[in-house]
């Protein structure tokens, strides 16, 4: 399996859009064949950093879902929210519940 987890910085006084965004995401990546999980998470010390914790059957529904037309119109209107590029880690998971 696939584990990846993207770090942004939002802007000042974004982030509830941000939320909202990927609220509105969610219903079309949980029909995703090989998306096995997908968890947007707040940093308490920060609360303008978000992390998105995702993992994927293999390699190849990673890339499934960054393809999907849903996807890329969410990340162009993600992009004008946020203070830079993304912090992305692509791992491979060896061990979970």
């Amino acid at each position: 399996m696939i584990a990846l987890i993207a770090k942004m910085n939002i802007k000042e006084g974004e982030t509830d859009r941000v939320i909202s965004l990927f609220e509105e995401l969610m219903p079309k990546v949980r029909e995703e064949e090989g998306t096995l999980s997908y968890a947007v998470c707040r940093n308490q010390a920060d609360p303008n950093t978000i992390f998105v914790l995702e993992r994927y059957r293999d390699k190849d529904a990673l890339q499934a879902h960054g393809s999907t037309p849903y996807f890329k119109e969410f990340s162009k209107k993600l992009g004008q929210h946020l203070a830079g590029k993304p912090e992305l880690t692509v791992l491979e998971e060896v061990v979970s519940l």
